[in-house]
């Protein structure tokens, strides 16, 4: 792919990501990469993602080898978001918005590791509401998170 369809990868629906990530066209790891300068970018004005796993993230491209394994599951290398609400992450930060809460769990969550199981690639965590009760996403950890 070129450098600047690359970059706008975070407009393409997800089961086409797959393909691309399933035909050897694009990695997981140029993905990260991708995620993480939107982030970087779009971020800062919304406060939406409120945790960051870069590094893991990496650690986890390492078992998506184009063509010498087969696709381990149907999200095969797609980077995901969680909601920092029930879904743990080992090793990364888990708040569910509510500081007394707040930890990092040496364990993922059955939901966590299906995903994980199924290609998903966890990126980071984003804001949710205080225990994840409200239709409003505010929580005195991280704040509130704004809709452009």
């Amino acid at each position: 792919l070129s450098p600047i369809r690359l970059q706008r990868m975070w407009q393409q629906p997800a089961h086409e990501i797959v393909g691309l990530l399933r035909a050897g066209r694009v990695s997981p790891l140029a993905l990260i990469d991708v995620c993480e300068q939107r982030i970087a970018e779009v971020n800062p004005a919304i406060n939406a993602v409120v945790t960051t796993c870069f590094d893991r993230a990496r650690e986890r491209c390492k078992q998506f080898k184009v063509p010498e394994k087969p696709p381990p599951g149907f999200l095969f290398g797609l980077p995901v978001l969680l909601k920092d609400a029930g879904q743990e992450a080992a090793g990364v930060r888990q708040t569910d918005g509510f500081a007394p809460f707040d930890h990092v769990p040496a364990e993922s969550s059955a939901v966590v590791k299906r995903v994980e199981e199924m290609g998903g690639i966890v990126v980071g965590k984003t804001n949710s509401p205080e225990l994840a009760a409200g239709s409003h996403t505010f929580n005195e950890v991280f704040g509130t998170t704004l809709n452009p």
